[in-house]
């Protein structure tokens, strides 16, 4: 495998070159989970296409919850990676491989035991009811695929390697949108033809990810002697991959609470609510991957003492992330039934859910600050603060404002839009303020850097 050396090199140029794979990825990996909801808008009524968009949104938020989970993996790696210490590295490997197999049973036995309490606990509408069920159990029964493919992708990127993980999410994406139109379209199997799709393609690419890894190897001695538990090492994983994935899952969360919110609207609300989560997920792609890099960049760099390449590094992202922000903020705001479109054609849904957009799509140049700086933080093994911060906004402002949103207007979504990037900002100005706080702090460290 090629590993890229974070520490050396143009700070702008190298990052771009780490966080363009990730970008590509995740761009496919997006495709691969809204193809679900594609194709069952092309062929199937409003009800089918509520019960994938309620069923993505529960299994986004397992999916998040694995990746906050294996991000403390990767931090770990890098950290180790940027300090030459593979003995660590490989311990943190070998650790990581037994950890999350357990963790992958027991979420998996959860999820399935409980998914149609889970269906109903989101007030799913009377006659989406049926294709809800089916697309979270079946999900559900791949959980250990997900967590495989997150834990193999973290250990690559710790590493220095973006790429590789790339070719794994094009299989999984390829596999995925075949296996749809084939269920979805030619079988009629409506929502449990889109969810075993997902699984399928899953599956496939996680045994692909562990192929590569097995036939590849390490730069260093790693046998199956390493693969066994580690006590401190287990709690270095959950204190900093726990504070982002319990973030994840809380803004996730406050994404089925909105959803159950607005199922109480109908199924056509369902529905465009839906279909502009799968389009905010598109949208988010830029600055979620950018932030991704920064965060693994940041702690090469730190592991490495380097702290003035560090915050370079935040600057950088920033600046990458706005061009993608600004965009497609711009776009929404005068043509947004040309994106709703794509996943519904029913008209009543496009056009309540273009004017959800318009609002919601504000979000992505306020995210484009916010992820970074998050990131910047998990990457110097500080993963509270973000989490912070998003309880603070996610819990406080974001689900209390849609419900008065929706209070107001029980009949559109639009102004309910408005929600999002009004929370996002107060998560803005508490990550200004803790940034000024800690100025003093790395003003010292880069000191003692450059005495050393």
């Amino acid at each position: 495998m090629k590993e890229l050396d974070l520490t050396q090199g143009n700070v702008f140029k190298v990052l771009l070159q780490f966080a363009l794979p990730f970008l590509i990825a995740n761009v496919l990996q997006a495709l691969y989970g809204g193809a679900d909801l594609f194709v069952v808008g092309q062929y199937d009524d409003p009800a089918s296409v509520a019960g994938v968009a309620i069923g993505s949104q529960v299994m986004q938020t397992i999916t998040g919850i694995i990746l906050g989970l294996t991000t403390g993996t990767t931090i770990l790696i890098a950290m180790g990676t940027g300090a030459k210490d593979d003995g660590k590295v490989a311990a943190t490997i070998g650790t990581s491989v037994y950890f999350f197999a357990v963790v992958g049973v027991i979420l998996t036995l959860i999820m399935v035991l409980l998914h149609e309490q889970i269906a109903v606990l989101m007030h799913t509408p009377e006659e989406a009811m049926k294709d809800t069920l089916h697309y979270i159990l079946i999900c559900s029964i791949g959980i250990p695929f997900i967590m495989g493919y997150n834990v193999v992708c973290g250990i690559l990127r710790g590493l220095g390697d973006s790429k590789s993980p790339l070719y794994f999410v094009l299989i999984a994406c390829i596999i995925n949108i075949a296996v749809d139109f084939l269920l979805v379209g030619g079988f009629g199997m409506r929502a449990a033809g889109a969810a075993t799709a997902t699984v399928l393609s899953q599956g496939i690419s996680f045994l692909a990810a562990l192929w590569f890894l097995h036939r590849r190897g390490f730069h260093f001695p790693f046998g199956w002697q390493n693969i066994r538990p580690n006590k401190f090492l287990s709690g270095q994983i959950v204190k900093l991959g726990a504070p982002i994935a319990l973030q994840d899952a809380l803004i996730n969360i406050s994404f089925l609470i909105i959803t159950v919110i607005v199922n109480q609207m109908g199924v056509i609300a369902s529905a465009a609510l839906g279909v502009v989560e799968k389009i905010i997920v598109f949208a988010m792609l830029p600055p979620t991957a950018i932030a991704a890099a920064v965060s693994t960049m940041t702690a090469q760099n730190y592991g490495a003492g380097l702290i003035q390449r560090m915050t370079r590094c935040l600057y950088s992202g920033i600046d990458m992330a706005l061009v993608f922000g600004v965009s497609v903020c711009l776009y929404s705001q005068f043509c947004p039934e040309t994106l709703t479109g794509i996943f519904t054609k029913d008209a009543a849904v496009v056009e309540m859910a273009a004017g959800y957009l318009r609002g919601y799509s504000i979000d992505c140049i306020i995210v484009s600050f916010v992820f970074c700086i998050n990131s910047y933080f998990s990457g110097q093994g500080n993963s509270w603060f973000p989490m912070i911060h998003s309880m603070i906004a996610t819990f406080l402002f974001r689900i209390p404002l849609s419900y008065l949103f929706g209070q107001l207007d029980s009949t559109d979504l639009q102004l309910m839009g408005y929600a999002p990037p009004l929370s996002t900002m107060v998560s803005l100005l508490i990550c200004f303020w803790y940034l000024r706080r800690n100025k003093r702090k790395y003003e010292r460290l880069t000191a003692i850097a450059d005495k050393g």
